[in-house]
């Protein structure tokens, strides 16, 4: 709220008045967002489920990565594939930021970029499936790990934003899906939608 109270003086209804034509607003556009990425990609999603199902049923897990609110992402995704509450079946799954330890040792010793490529190449098996998430969509880090993930086998899923940048150029990446937005905020609001369909789907394909 705090761009609407900038002047000390305001009248409160009118405050509020824009409060509420703001918020609404963002409402409505993150709806159209969401509704324009599953008419794009929802067959895709639906697929890649499916290879993700595939790969757990195999004994696979889930790696998820990001940089900065997405490494928030990358750790709430994890957090919901292994403890998804209620009577959901829960899968292995690993945020590679989640161990302070290991990031600032990587990163002082040999350098930010093989933060999680390192991790992977140290966890990662053929059947496992890797999520890289990003909103710049060209953080070398995040390529870095695609090349490792790709090169063991393992499924690669990127989830991004505007128009994919770096990473729509990656070889390495099986299923990319980006969210076509100049907002940073409704970006990972419709990524937070990519992993929550991926995730139901995924449960969805093992039990068939």
């Amino acid at each position: 709220m705090y761009p609407f109270l900038r002047n000390a003086d305001a009248d409160l209804d009118a405050v509020l008045a824009e409060v509420r034509e703001s918020t609404a607003a963002k409402v409505a556009e993150i709806i159209a967002l969401r509704a324009a990425v599953v008419e794009r990609d929802g067959a895709r999603i639906t697929r890649c489920a499916g290879e993700m199902a595939g790969r757990f049923a195999r004994g696979g897990r889930l790696l998820a990565f990001g940089n900065g609110g997405s490494s928030t992402d990358a750790q709430d995704m994890a957090s919901l594939f292994l403890c998804p509450g209620g009577a959901h079946r829960p899968l292995p799954a690993f945020g590679l930021t989640n161990d302070i330890a290991v990031i600032t040792a990587l990163s002082n010793d040999i350098g930010f970029d093989v933060v999680f490529s390192r991790q992977i190449a140290a966890f990662g098996r053929p059947e496992d499936v890797a999520v890289g998430l990003s909103t710049s969509d060209n953080s070398a880090n995040l390529l870095r790990a695609f090349d490792e993930a790709h090169g063991r086998g393992m499924l690669t899923v990127g989830i991004a934003g505007y128009d994919g940048g770096k990473m729509a150029e990656h070889d390495g990446i099986g299923y990319l899906f980006t969210i076509p937005s100049p907002s940073v905020h409704r970006v990972q609001e419709a990524q937070t939608t990519v992993y929550h369909a991926l995730w139901e789907l995924t449960l969805a394909a093992l039990l068939r």
